[in-house]
């Protein structure tokens, strides 16, 4: 067995560190908070983001987590594909309970209109690991997604986000977690649906 050099060791703790801080929970609580914020600048615009980042990531990836040390699957980014169609099932049913209440509340267009984008764009992910059985890259999807949100929210000068969605491509194909081709799919489809969708929703 061939033991790791320090260089290597230290590209995967780094690929590791950034497959967690751009983790889809993560950009996903991102995005609903500055579209939340963009929506009504002031604490009720914060307040609706806080609501759907409760359905959308943080009780998702909650479950992820519990899930994970509970040996339901692999770890807490499902690197397994064969076990992605149950945790994905239950993300879509919190998206789903999450664009209903916010709709029930009366949540600002913008707010309803992103949440909606994200509920087809995991629909679309569930076909292609399911019926494709391909593990189309979930943290590429949301990081292009988020990128495309925020230029479309705030303006052109944040597709200077653009380089992260390669740094996250890189972590996920440094940890063997995805291959290139995978990568490069999860970047197009989250970047190709997100602003077509929000522009359709809203």
């Amino acid at each position: 067995m061939t033991t790791p050099t320090p260089r290597r060791r230290t590209g995967e703790r780094a690929a590791r560190l950034v497959t967690e801080i751009f983790a889809p929970g993560v950009l996903v609580v991102v995005i609903l908070l500055a579209v939340g914020w963009y929506s009504a600048p002031d604490p009720s615009g914060l307040g609706w983001g806080l609501l759907a980042a409760l359905f959308c990531g943080i009780v998702p990836y909650g479950i992820l987590i519990v899930g994970a040390r509970l040996g339901w699957w692999s770890d807490h980014h499902v690197g397994d594909r064969r076990q992605r169609l149950v945790p994905l099932a239950i993300i879509i049913v919190c998206v789903t309970a999450g664009i209903s209440t916010l709709v029930f509340l009366g949540a600002p267009r913008p707010m309803v209109a992103l949440v909606a984008a994200i509920l087809v764009t995991l629909f679309v992910t569930l076909a292609i690991t399911v019926a494709a059985r391909w593990k189309i890259s979930v943290h590429t999807a949301v990081a292009g997604g988020v990128v495309v949100l925020l230029a479309l929210t705030y303006g052109s000068y944040t597709l200077a986000l653009v380089p992260l969605v390669g740094l996250v491509a890189w972590s996920r194909v440094r940890l063997r977690d995805h291959t290139v081709a995978q990568v490069i799919a999860g970047a197009a489809l989250g970047a190709g649906l997100a602003g077509p969708l929000f522009h359709l929703f809203t």
